[in-house]
């Protein structure tokens, strides 16, 4: 579903750092979010299959809905306090089963193009319970693809940067955890700016 939505869409996405991944167990994937093409961006490129954390609100647009379902994605609502708490358990019982996830610390999107938003240090908790390695994704371009109007190709990119181990955020806090991911995907963003 992916691949067709990408070549109907004429958008091209390169992959650089996949060697960073990790070969075995579960691992959370924390990108920065640019826009509605992000998620299909990850899924296109990303070798082993993963799913994903998603907006209870956001969940129910048109291909969010059906990719979310396809993937059995965890949906938040962000109102219901006892439903985020039961979707973090159950993200870091899953990643320690060997379960791979995407999860936006940003939360949503305001068309910021490839400039970094707060991240929200709550985002982290579900690594922190699974203790497990903590993928930072840096996106560009992303916004591209769902927020142009014509038919010329869009290229975009996804760079898999060094997992951090739990090791090397153990005893930290979320805030501090949530520090250490945006100052890796801005430090990239600045080396490809240059």
């Amino acid at each position: 579903m992916v691949n067709q939505a990408m070549r109907n869409s004429f958008v091209h996405t390169k992959a650089f750092g996949l060697e960073n991944l990790p070969r075995e167990g579960g691992y959370v994937m924390y990108p920065n979010h640019q826009g509605k093409f992000d998620v299909l961006g990850i899924i296109h490129v990303h070798e082993k299959p993963c799913t994903i954390v998603i907006d209870e609100k956001r969940s129910h647009l048109p291909l969010a809905n059906e990719v979310t379902r396809l993937l059995n994605g965890v949906r938040l609502d962000r109102s219901d306090i006892r439903s985020q708490v039961e979707g973090i358990m159950r993200i870091a019982e899953e990643v320690k089963n060997g379960r791979r996830y995407i999860l936006f610390p940003e939360g949503g999107y305001t068309f910021n193009e490839n400039h970094l938003q707060e991240f929200h240090a709550g985002a982290f908790k579900c690594a922190l319970k699974a203790k497990c390695p903590i993928v930072p994704v840096v996106l560009v371009d992303s916004y591209i693809p769902f927020g142009r109007n014509g038919i010329q190709p869009v290229f975009t990119q996804v760079h898999f940067l060094e997992p951090i181990s739990y090791e090397a955020y153990e005893g930290r806090s979320t805030k501090e955890i949530a520090s250490m991911v945006k100052k890796a995907i801005q430090d990239k963003l600045d080396s490809l700016k240059k």
